[in-house]
């Protein structure tokens, strides 16, 4: 089975290189690697644009910038594996956490695996308030959607591509992510949740997400579970 790895990109140029790197080292052996850069200011493009052809590696980008959920909108056109995860551009996740989940698709236990920053393995210790906003949002997505998670919010959610492509995604930004889970809900996948490594970020380091995207996140868990009956 091949994964399609989908990178969205916004002025992470000291980074990028780094985790494409990494993904091509995770351990899964047939790849594709589709990186969506939504217009950098900061030289991520040109940066990508100097990177040799290489038949794992897709490049597009947005001329103008759009959101991490609009970035995953112009890669589902673009895949062509068996299996999706979506890796952010920074260094807080690991590739190499990729082949524990692949494994439960692979063999047909899942069609979906949420890996977990928050249930048992070692982190980097997080800010209070973004632990708990996190909490809260999996809680509420919880309730909504009748699911038992421990981290709604994670980035990383590897899927079937076959689901995947069949989503009618919306969210421009963050609100990806309880999207798609109220999505992969109805239609009662069945979804593994297993525990991964996490590096937390802070904001001063290019942190992008904030207070603002934790507000827009109760509105999506309840639209998409609730309100919008489209797929």
């Amino acid at each position: 089975m091949k994964l399609s790895v989908i990178i969205p990109v916004f002025n992470e140029v000291n980074t990028v290189c780094h985790v494409i790197d990494a993904v091509r080292k995770c351990g899964v052996k047939d790849l594709e690697i589709i990186v969506v850069d939504d217009c950098s200011t900061d030289g991520t493009t040109a940066l990508l644009d100097s990177l040799p052809p290489s038949p794992d590696l897709v490049i597009a980008h947005h001329d103008h910038n759009q959101g991490k959920g609009a970035g995953i909108r112009t890669a589902q056109k673009l895949v062509t594996g068996d299996v999706v995860i979506i890796q952010d551009a920074d260094l807080e996740y690991s590739p190499t956490e990729f082949p524990q989940m692949f494994q439960l698709i692979e063999e047909g236990k899942a069609d979906a695996v949420f890996g977990s920053r928050y249930s048992g393995r070692i982190i980097l210790v997080d800010t209070w308030i973004h632990y708990k906003g996190n909490q809260w949002l999996t809680g509420f997505s919880n309730f909504c959607s009748n699911l038992h998670l421990t981290d709604m919010e994670t980035c990383y959610k590897m899927i079937r591509a076959d689901l995947f492509k069949s989503f009618h995604l919306e969210c421009n930004r963050f609100g990806f992510e309880p999207e798609i889970t109220a999505k992969l809900s109805r239609l009662h996948a069945r979804i593994y949740e297993v525990p991964i490594a996490y590096t937390a970020r802070p904001y001063d380091e290019g942190k992008k997400i904030g207070w603002k995207d934790g507000v827009a996140a109760l509105w999506y868990i309840l639209k998409y579970n609730w309100f919008v009956h489209r797929i």
